[in-house]
């Protein structure tokens, strides 16, 4: 599915000292650089998926830069301009952090929170146009709201520079997704090849492990879609549950 029910989205303030624990939760144990660059999807065992295997398991609070849509994301200029919206400015977070916390990340994969009305829409009827999304990118527990404003402007300036507009820019906010207990795998290939996998995920090993669909299917696109062919795209499918009883 390049794919609104559940998985609540609420700005959550970070307790403690944030950057000691977005170093905590993404430092490579066996790293010796204290400099080094901190890749979470290295770390953080949400990001970890197999082909084939349905894995349950309980995805921490993270935080995210987020933007809504709706439509075929293939068809729709919203879903373009909400990435043309999140990269640029997930870098200027990143290049800010690094300045104002003294840490290094990198910029993580472009992840989206899909549903419809009819969640049949993503497997046996496949209808995009009813889609709805929301298209975001993780960033650090550190990030506040006041140097997401500021990284805000500082983009916009610089776009503004350049005689470019990207409407959804200041439609883009940072909030804290709480999805809690899930199932996840890994599937590997086109967008549009996702429903047989979808359709085992909702029919067959949800109810099978006695549990209930509660939150926004979500995916994770770990593959750049310009440098990787359709059949070898990696994709985390990812669906937010409860155990029934």
């Amino acid at each position: 599915m390049s794919p609104r029910t559940g998985g609540r989205a609420t700005a959550l303030p970070v307790r403690g000292n944030p950057v000691a624990h977005w170093r905590e939760r993404t430092e490579d144990p066996v790293a010796t650089d204290p400099k080094k660059t901190l890749d979470p999807k290295k770390t953080l065992d949400a990001y970890r998926a197999a082909r084939g295997e349905f894995r349950v398991l309980e995805v921490p609070p993270m935080r995210y830069l987020m933007v809504d849509g709706a439509g075929d994301p293939n068809a729709a200029p919203a879903y373009t301009d909400a990435v043309e919206a999140l990269f640029p400015l997930a870098y200027a977070v990143k290049f800010a952090s690094r300045a104002q916390f003294g840490v290094d990340s990198v910029v993580m994969p472009l992840e989206g929170l899909w549903d419809a009305d009819d969640m049949a829409s993503f497997t046996t009827r496949r209808d995009k146009s009813a889609w709805r999304w929301t298209l975001m990118i993780m960033v650090p527990d550190h990030v506040t709201a006041e140097l997401f404003a500021e990284c805000v402007d500082r983009v916009e300036v610089r776009l503004a520079k350049k005689k470019q507009s990207v409407p959804s820019l200041r439609s883009v906010r940072l909030e804290t997704l709480t999805e809690g207990l899930c199932v996840q795998t890994l599937h590997v290939g086109s967008y549009d090849d996702e429903a047989p996998v979808l359709e085992e995920l909702h029919e067959r090993v949800v109810p099978e492990n006695g549990l209930r669909m509660t939150g926004r299917h979500h995916e994770v696109y770990l593959s750049d879609v310009r440098r990787v062919a359709p059949e070898r795209l990696r994709t985390i499918l990812r669906q937010p549950v409860e155990r029934i009883g």
